[in-house]
């Protein structure tokens, strides 16, 4: 690349990330507190996130704390390269690049380790578990975890016995869940779908894998397109709560027959396996809106088929089978929402950002005095978070009497 194309790049990286922070005043407000506070200084920290426009102005406040910061990709096909671009002439250390093999996506994560970094920020749990099985000679003093992927497999290292150091699980936060694995996979798994396809989903059967927060956003929006829905579940009581919210339910292996569009939104592996694949209707649409390409069974369905007709449409692979029916794959399997769009509004990551800004924050000051585990946001920054962006939007709420906070606190009033 030339001086000139790099210079372009991070111009374009510059308005790309000046864009994104018109809709994020929290953070954009943290960001200044941290610069006059700065409570991180002399902190390494070392972050695997996607490389997006809204990570930037997160890199940009953690910067304005005094922390030096390494970022590497936690998706190959999510990076935006001129964003990083921009952010290596910050000054920020950026490992990243769109499209990348998984060797150099590896080897990206374990140089941004090498600045032997205090806090670490992951999203979806790889750079967790290199530190516990490839670089364990480094003393981390605390992280955070963003996505339900990753918190499970935290969880699952804390029961064990395993985890090294204290760990908060910003993706379980009431804002995150609500706003940003409801409202923003909802809306930007959608928009992943549709500029990879361009397909109209009124009158279409969307078939939504997972119940969760992030498949009730998927199931919402979808719903308010015209679709029909099914929802299949492994969890009873979610299943329950879809049920009487009107979607149908369905198991897998039936839905595999009437669907049009298929979503994994589980956090779990081989959701849709070769039996569901073989009984697909012609032209069915497959997404994984989920953090790991595992959710569809990429294998199974490359077994399947009697040729692949890679790029026919941009991030669209077109499997074709035995009998002629063809099989469209977005992204691979990756994340749908930030491989074919570009991921969640940035209003959205405005408060799980900032969220995840203070938790920074907390940890730097707090993590000498707790043990290893996965430990909540505490509730104050939660709240925090929502009561700065209700007064960024212009939003006030009523506050509670003196009395009213005298009932709530006592046993003995009665009727």
């Amino acid at each position: 690349m030339t001086a000139h194309e790099l210079t372009d790049l991070v111009e374009a990286g510059e308005r790309r990330i000046g864009w994104a922070r018109r809709s994020m005043p929290v953070l954009t407000a943290i960001a200044a507190r941290f610069a006059e506070e700065r409570p991180l200084d002399g902190l390494r920290v070392a972050a695997c996130l996607h490389v997006t426009a809204e990570t930037a102005v997160l890199m940009g406040a953690l910067r304005a704390g005094g922390a030096e910061i390494a970022l590497a990709a936690s998706n190959p096909l999510s990076t935006q390269d001129d964003v990083a671009a921009a952010l290596g002439a910050y000054g920020i250390a950026v490992r990243a690049r769109a499209g990348v093999d998984v060797e150099t996506y590896y080897r990206h994560i374990h140089e941004a380790l090498d600045i032997s970094p205090d806090i670490v920020l992951d999203d979806g749990g790889d750079l967790v578990n290199i530190l516990h099985t490839e670089r364990t000679e480094l003393a981390v003093r605390g992280g955070c975890e963003a996505t339900t992927t990753g918190i499970i497999r935290l969880r699952q290292m804390a029961a064990e016995g395993a985890l090294k150091f204290p760990a908060v699980a910003v993706n379980d936060t009431r804002t995150k869940r609500m706003f940003d694995n409801r409202y923003g996979t909802g809306q930007s798994t959608l928009d992943g779908i549709m500029r990879a396809t361009n397909a109209l989903l009124a009158g279409r059967t969307v078939v939504v894998a997972g119940f969760g927060f992030c498949g009730r956003g998927v199931a919402e929006r979808a719903k308010g397109l015209g679709a029909r829905v099914i929802v299949t579940e492994i969890d009873p009581v979610k299943a329950l709560d879809a049920a009487l919210q009107g979607y149908e339910i369905l198991p897998m292996e039936r839905a595999a027959r009437v669907g049009d569009v298929f979503v994994t939104v589980t956090g779990n592996r081989d959701v849709i396996r070769g039996e569901h694949l073989s009984r697909m209707k012609d032209g069915v649409i497959l997404a994984n809106a989920g953090h790991f390409d595992v959710e569809i069974d990429v294998r199974a369905l490359e077994g399947l088929a009697e040729s692949v007709n890679f790029g026919v449409r941009p991030n669209v692979d077109e499997y074709v089978l035995a009998d002629g029916r063809r099989l469209l794959l977005i992204a691979e399997g990756r994340l749908v929402n930030l491989a074919a769009a570009e991921g969640h509004p940035a209003a959205v990551m405005d408060m799980s950002f900032s969220a995840q800004a203070l938790a920074v924050g907390w940890l730097a000051s707090e993590s000498v005095r707790l043990a290893p585990g996965v430990y909540d946001v505490p509730a104050d920054i939660d709240a925090e978070v929502a009561r700065l962006k209700l007064a960024a939007t212009g939003i006030t709420i009523d506050e509670l009497t003196a009395e009213q906070e005298d009932y709530l606190h006592s046993w003995r009033a009665g009727s």
